[in-house]
């Protein structure tokens, strides 16, 4: 492994911490603040920074950001991914002794077993660790972020109302495919960084209001434990659907990624349902 590779997976790790830390910082803040309107975009964010529990949540959460961007420049995807699923199990511990949150046991099982899905889905990649691969196919590119994208903004409209997991997942989804572009943008030099870079603005934004209403609905932990379930499952997919990065040249390999998938559905499957919901 290289010595680039190494550093990226460092500020992964740094990442893990400071996203779990703002995300709780934000739910915070969120729920003290008027309800998110899908049709005010602008007059809703300057709502939510009047309270100054979110504001330094929104700080932490683009220190994060930051350290995201450079663990990518650095690091395969799933790698980067791989450390920062890790990091999810600190989400229940970090809720249940800092932030006051009830956390069930139910979470603690769930959460859990997000981490570890995660991190053995990721862990399943070979031959990642010689370089960034940050090379991809325009076209490729295009494709995945766009049906994530629009996949992203159908889920949130389907539940705006009455579905927080629903507007969860899609929070991760809008992330994942910001980050997907994020690790295109590393690889790219000219003038196609500044389409990448208005890309990477937009979705980051949008996910921003939309995890942000589903945690205004939902309780906290489960809606921060589906979103990053949803942005790291489309983040590691994307190293070999658009990055090439190697699949597993095995029959177990391959096995142990589909268990690894099942194990974070039947995760997810833990989480309460909407109707449990408290503000």
């Amino acid at each position: 492994m290289s010595i680039g590779v190494e550093i990226g997976l460092l500020l992964a790790l740094a990442t893990a911490f400071a996203s779990v830390l703002g995300f709780l910082l934000k739910a915070r803040g969120a729920v003290q603040s008027p309800d998110v309107e899908w049709r005010r975009p602008v007059r809703s964010s300057l709502a939510l920074f009047r309270s100054r529990t979110y504001a330094i949540g929104m700080a932490v959460a683009m220190a994060s950001w930051g350290l995201h961007v450079g663990a990518l420049s650095l690091a395969p995807i799933s790698l980067v991914q791989t450390v920062i699923a890790g990091g999810l199990v600190l989400l229940t511990f970090l809720a249940d002794r800092l932030f006051g949150h009830r956390v069930t046991r139910r979470e603690w099982i769930g959460v859990a077993l997000t981490a570890a899905g995660l991190a053995v889905l990721a862990a399943t990649m070979s031959g990642t660790g010689d370089g960034a691969h940050s090379g991809y196919a325009p076209a490729t590119l295009a494709a995945y972020v766009g049906v994530l994208a629009a996949c992203g903004l159908a889920a949130a409209a389907a539940g705006w109302r009455e579905r927080p997991m629903l507007v969860a997942v899609a929070a991760g989804l809008l992330w994942g495919a910001s980050d997907t572009t994020i690790k295109a943008a590393s690889g790219t030099g000219g003038a196609a960084v500044v389409g990448l870079a208005a890309a990477i603005g937009a979705l980051s934004l949008i996910g921003l209001l939309v995890s942000t209403r589903s945690l205004q609905r939902g309780r906290a932990v489960p809606v921060i434990a589906a979103t990053s379930a949803a942005a790291n499952i489309v983040t590691i997919a994307a190293g070999s659907a658009v990055f090439r990065e190697p699949l597993p040249g095995d029959a177990l390999g391959v096995a142990v990624r589909i268990l690894a998938f099942a194990v974070v559905v039947a995760a997810a499957s833990l989480t309460p349902p909407p109707r449990a919901a408290t503000a």
